[in-house]
C-alpha cells in the first residue's frame, strides 16, 4: 500500500504523484491512497466546483483520495513492518510507504547574520524591481520576494519564474539594471487526461468566473506532447509574447453542464482579471499574460473567454 500525503498548500506534486502512481497500480495491484487536507484535490488553487470535480477525476486513476484529514502522528511498527498514520478523525491507516510532499520555506538566514530584510507574509528576501537586496546582492527564484507592478508584492516558486529572474539578476550583476516585469506562469498535469497551465494570482478564496466548452481528443497533455514534443511547457511558453489579441467566434456549442473538460477558468478583484488557469487549453499563455499586463476591467467574461478559441469551429464554415 502506497500513501501520499499533500501537506497544506503543496497541492500540485501530491496529486501529480497520486495519478502517475494511482494508474501504475491499476495494473500491478498497488493501492494507493492520497490523504490532504483541504474538501478537493487542489482545493487552495482551484474554484471549489472544479476541485471536486477533478477529486473524483483523480479517483478514476485509480487513487485512493481522502479528503478533509491531515496526520496527527506516524509511528514505525517493527512487528509488522508497517508505517501506522493516524489522522484528525482518530482513524488509523497502516502503509507500506509513506511519501509527504511538504513544500518549502526559503532559507533567510543569511539575512539573520548580515541584516537583509525578510518579508513577513510571503517569506524569503525583499528585493527591489531589479531583483537587488543591497547593494551588490541579488536574489532570484524561490528565495525573491519581488513587488510585481500589476499585482503587488509575490513571491513565486514556479520553474519558469526561477529561470526567468536568475537570468535577469544575472544580467544585472553585470551592469544591465534592468527591472523584473515577466508574469511566470506553470502547468501541471493529472494523468494523460487532464492537464492545466497557469498565470497570475490563481486562489481559490478570489471571485472566479468559468468559461467551458466540450472537450476534443486534442485537448488533453497526453495530445499536446504526442504533437509537439514538448513535455516542460514553461520552457516554450515563457519566451513567446502576445502583442495583440485576435478575436475568435465560437461555434454554437456551449458549456457542456457538469463535465468541465476544457474551458478558462479568470480570478478576478475588482472586475480585472489577476489570475487565469488554463484547463486543458494549451499554448494560450501569452494571451492570458498579456490579459494580466493590460489590467483592464470585464464585465462580460464571456466575450473574454473568445479570445482563448476554447470552442469548437464549425468544421463545415467556409
Amino acid at each position: 500500500m502506497l500513501n501520499l500525503w499533500p501537506s497544506l498548500g503543496v497541492v500540485f506534486l501530491g496529486s501529480e504523484l497520486a495519478c502517475a502512481l494511482g494508474h501504475k497500480g491499476l495494473e500491478s495491484g498497488m493501492k494507493v491512497i492520497q490523504i490532504f487536507p483541504e474538501s478537493g484535490n487542489m482545493g487552495e488553487v482551484l474554484p471549489e466546483y472544479l476541485s471536486q470535480w477533478t477529486m473524483e477525476k483523480v479517483k478514476s486513476e485509480g487513487v485512493d483520495v481522502r479528503s478533509n484529514l491531515y496526520l496527527r502522528t506516524v509511528e514505525y511498527d517493527e512487528s509488522s513492518g508497517q508505517i501506522q498514520l493516524k489522522v484528525n478523525t482518530g482513524e488509523k491507516i497502516s502503509v507500506d510507504h509513506l511519501v509527504v510532499t511538504v513544500g518549502l520555506e526559503p532559507n533567510v538566514e543569511l539575512a539573520e547574520l548580515s541584516g537583509l530584510e525578510t518579508d513577513d507574509k510571503y517569506g524569503g528576501y525583499r528585493v527591489n524591481a531589479e531583483l537587488q537586496a543591497r547593494s551588490n546582492i541579488w536574489v532570484a527564484g524561490d528565495s525573491a520576494c519581488f513587488y510585481d507592478i500589476k499585482l503587488g508584492r509575490r513571491r513565486v516558486e514556479h520553474h519558469d519564474h526561477a529561470v526567468v529572474s536568475g537570468r535577469l539578476a544575472g544580467e544585472n550583476m553585470a551592469g544591465n539594471n534592468k527591472p523584473y516585469w515577466h508574469q511566470s506562469m506553470f502547468w501541471s498535469d493529472l494523468g494523460p487526461d487532464v492537464g492545466y497551465e497557469a498565470i497570475g494570482v490563481v486562489d481559490s478564496h478570489l471571485p472566479t468566473v468559468g468559461v467551458y466548452a466540450k472537450k476534443t481528443s486534442a485537448d488533453s497533455p497526453k495530445a499536446v506532447v504526442e504533437a509537439t514534443g514538448e513535455e516542460m511547457r514553461s520552457e516554450t511558453e515563457t519566451e513567446q509574447v502576445a502583442n495583440t489579441i485576435q478575436e475568435t467566434v465560437p461555434s454554437s456549442g456551449q458549456n457542456e453542464g457538469d463535465d468541465f473538460g476544457k474551458g478558462v477558468i479568470f480570478y478576478v478583484r475588482e472586475k480585472v482579471i489577476v489570475g487565469v488557469v488554463l484547463w486543458n487549453v494549451f499554448g494560450k499563455i501569452p494571451i492570458a499574460r498579456k490579459l494580466i499586463k493590460d489590467g483592464l476591467e470585464h464585465g462580460d467574461f464571456g466575450e473574454v473567454a473568445k479570445l482563448f478559441d476554447i470552442h469548437d469551429r464549425d468544421k463545415d464554415d467556409s
